[in-house]
């Protein structure tokens, strides 16, 4: 082990009239002071989701499912009309590292799980089977929007983790 290894950054806290004036803008546009992330990403996966729902009553909407492309963070606001979109993406990179890892860590699985769902949507034929997957992606997917909607709302780990295991 190298013992002239650098040490980790230290978050710089910024308090006083620069931090809540900060706070404020973030409260303005929509995006949560506390943790600096918007709940408008998750409108992401909602489509996502709402697609999804639809294919058991109407299997010819899986098509539309094949058509959501996964979105990271920053490419989400970009491509999006939020009006604060530099500011939650500037946010979003100035987040507390561990509130931020943890949020990735589920979108990613969330990710990772509608882009498995649409790969095995595309090899098989049969309705029926499309109709399984949307369901089960679903039944997957909701807990985990309700995981990072805590996350983004300040929620505790041990909310998450509930969330998580049921």
């Amino acid at each position: 082990m190298n013992s002239m290894a650098a040490a980790p950054a230290q978050k710089q806290v910024v308090t006083g009239p620069e931090a809540a004036a900060w706070a404020e803008r973030l409260r303005v546009a929509n995006i949560n002071p506390r943790t600096g992330l918007a709940t408008d990403y998750l409108n992401h996966f909602n489509e996502a989701v709402m697609l999804l729902e639809m294919v058991p009553d109407m299997p010819e909407c899986a098509e539309d499912f094949l058509t959501w492309t996964p979105l990271s963070y920053a490419e989400h606001f970009t491509a999006s009309n939020f009006k604060a979109r530099d500011l939650a993406i500037e946010a979003y990179e100035k987040a507390d590292p561990a509130v931020r890892g943890q949020f990735d860590h589920i979108t990613d699985t969330m990710t990772s799980i509608l882009t498995a769902v649409g790969s095995a949507m595309r090899e098989v034929e049969k309705d029926q089977t499309k109709v399984r997957l949307a369901e089960q992606a679903s039944l997957w997917i909701r807990p985990l929007i309700a995981a990072c909607g805590g996350i983004i709302n300040g929620g505790t780990e041990a909310d998450i983790d509930t969330i998580m295991a049921n």
